[in-house]
């Protein structure tokens, strides 16, 4: 008797076939060089990303460091005017005895003291006036008025508001020098100028 082999049974016995003789099941394919190209450029463009974000976070930063030390310029260039022009304003003038003229040289501090105060119309000052020894306290009390008042005159007569002027005076009762002596008499013979307002930040105009 004959026996005859259907075609699902060949099929069947060739796939066992050839699993038998590759040993089991096909072993996975690797990567393609498409895949491994992709991945290489996926790479690289993650390190330029990268490169790129710690490139602007450093700008950043160094832009705030430089918006900081910019700011700390400004401001210590506002005190170190202020500071100049407040010296101007406080620097003293000085009389004669027994006199209220101002003085050639009184009248070039007071020029300078005039260009401060028209370049910073907020700023108010005061002026006290003061005596040597001489004479009665009286005398000397109104003779230091005479002298804070011609002071302001100057600067009023020169366009300043005389609201922003105030004078004051203590004859003798505050002496510069506590001596009774040509020396010590010039300098208590005096004009002090104070800021009484508006001296926050001042404009120096000698130094533009």
């Amino acid at each position: 008797m004959k026996h005859r082999l259907t075609i699902p049974v060949v099929v069947a016995a060739l796939a066992l076939g050839g699993a038998a003789a590759c040993g089991g099941p096909p072993e996975p394919e690797g990567p393609t060089p498409e895949e491994l190209e992709q991945a290489r450029q996926d790479s690289i463009e993650a390190a330029r990303r990268a490169a790129m974000e710690d490139s602007l976070a450093r700008a950043r930063e160094q832009a705030r460091r430089d918006s900081i030390a910019a700011a700390e310029a400004r401001r210590a260039a506002i005190a170190a005017e202020t500071e100049a022009a407040m010296a101007i304003i406080n620097e003293m003038i000085f009389f004669d005895f027994d006199r209220s003229a101002i003085t050639p040289t009184a009248e070039i501090a007071l020029m300078k003291k005039l260009a401060v105060l028209r370049a910073n119309p907020n700023v108010r000052v005061r002026i006290a006036g003061h005596a040597d020894e001489r004479g009665s306290v009286e005398y000397n009390r109104a003779l230091g008025q005479r002298r804070a008042e011609a002071a302001k005159s100057f600067l009023t007569n020169r366009g300043i508001d005389a609201s922003r002027v105030t004078t004051v005076s203590f004859g003798e009762d505050r002496p510069l020098v506590n001596e009774s002596n040509e020396d010590a008499w010039a300098q208590n013979r005096r004009d002090e100028f104070s800021v009484i307002a508006g001296g926050d930040q001042m404009r120096n105009p000698e130094g533009q």
